[in-house]
């Protein structure tokens, strides 16, 4: 994520669930690129710190973390970026949420963008109340996005498809009024994603 620049100096966190349903996530005030394994932290689904240096604490966007496993149980990993490209879209009301791109809608399906919340407050966590039930990917306006998946590895993924397709946009933008898809296709690709995998 550092090298990618999808967060930068102390920002972004993520977490995993464990086996026993809690919770392994990264602590607040170091850099994410120099993370190391005993700097971890383990807290139940409270966000009450079981385990981890004394020192160190939880992230402060704790809470917007919780309230995606509390809604979701599926859900084993949640990531919390700055990605570049989603946050400029975001500053010039470009959504997301417009279906533009064929993969995005697949990998992603519907990306909404969340009402302005003061970053590590509870506002945040209010503001995906109301969308992480129904999305694998929001993004936090003028702030950040949040990625979920079964495990790290699809939530970081959808990370990564979701900076793509912001960097894409972006640039079409740039070239002129880039045309949505029609509702034909839209429908087709909707089924694409929501087709049981083999």
């Amino acid at each position: 994520m550092y090298a990618r620049e999808y967060i930068s100096g102390l920002a972004g966190n993520l977490s995993a669930r464990l086996p026993d349903g809690n919770l392994l996530v990264t602590p607040a005030g170091l850099p994410k690129n120099s993370l190391l394994v005993e700097d971890l932290l383990v807290v139940d689904i409270r966000g009450v710190k079981l385990a981890g240096a004394e020192h160190l604490h939880p992230t402060s966007e704790l809470p917007m973390h919780l309230e995606v496993y509390q809604q979701r149980p599926e859900v084993g990993a949640v990531i919390h970026a700055h990605p570049v490209y989603c946050v400029a879209l975001s500053m010039v009301g470009i959504s997301l949420e417009v279906p533009f791109i064929p993969e995005a809608l697949v990998m992603l399906g519907p990306i909404p963008t969340s009402q302005y919340a003061t970053p590590s407050s509870e506002e945040n966590r209010q503001a995906i109340a109301g969308l992480i039930s129904n999305h694998d990917a929001i993004i936090l306006a003028q702030h950040g996005s949040i990625t979920v998946g079964q495990d790290l590895l699809q939530a970081y993924m959808r990370l990564e498809t979701l900076e793509h397709t912001a960097r894409t946009l972006a640039l079409a933008y740039q070239l002129g009024e880039p045309s949505q898809l029609n509702m034909e296709a839209v429908e087709k690709l909707w089924a694409l994603r929501n087709a049981p995998s083999s």
